[in-house]
């Protein structure tokens, strides 16, 4: 990272709640620059800005990386996720562990039941295509032989997944739980598809089959 937006990140990492004068003696330019990038950094996502009480007078700015700026810089989460787990299955019986993952999928679904009332089947899978954007998936859905295909064309939990397939049951339980039908694996993409595919039936389809 040697660019002046990396240095000024690296900067905020090592020191957050930086002022853009703070910043700009620390990477070596002047404020007016400083302040351009963090403008468009904030517009990416990386940075943002609050107010903070400094003795007298006004409130002033200070700057700290987002969440997603944090994921700029490596880090180790992926391995202590890695081994927490592996000491959680070696402590724990399965099915203590299934129940574990479901019960943090039906917790994250439930945030959101309230604001899907009332919605179509199709408005609901717009919905949870963003809500999954939101915990690092991409999605897309298609509508085929009157049913419903999930594509996670990528996954935030496959590193872990390659050790721990377990995990994946988080991400179908939402579903299921969000669209109020079950979600049944049609593709993997640790079997080796090119990405996780969930069926699901509509209700009107469900009754003439059965």
């Amino acid at each position: 990272m040697n660019s002046t937006r990396d240095k000024i990140l690296k900067t905020l990492l090592r020191k957050p709640r930086s002022t853009i004068n703070e910043m700009a003696e620390t990477v070596g330019i002047n404020p007016i620059s400083v302040r351009h990038h963090l403008t468009n950094l904030q517009m990416e996502g990386l940075v943002e800005a609050q107010e903070e009480r400094h003795g007298v007078g006004r409130p002033r700015l200070v700057y700290l990386l987002t969440e997603d700026g944090m994921e700029k810089f490596p880090t180790r989460y992926l391995r202590l996720t890695t081994r927490l787990l592996s000491q959680m299955k070696e402590s724990m019986p399965g099915p203590m562990v299934s129940r574990l993952f479901g019960q943090i999928a039906e917790d994250l679904a439930n945030e959101y039941a309230s604001d899907m009332q009332g919605m179509s089947m199709e408005e609901r899978l717009d919905f949870v295509k963003e809500m999954l954007a939101d915990e690092g998936f991409t999605v897309e859905w298609e509508k085929k032989d009157g049913n419903y295909q999930i594509h996670e064309i990528s996954c935030p939990y496959y590193q872990i997944g390659v050790a721990h397939p377990e995990v994946c049951t988080v991400d179908q339980t939402i579903i299921s739980k969000m669209l109020a039908l079950p979600a049944s694996k049609v593709q993997c993409i640790l079997d080796g598809g090119a990405f996780c595919t969930y069926l699901v039936q509509p209700a009107e389809v469900r009754e003439k089959t059965a």
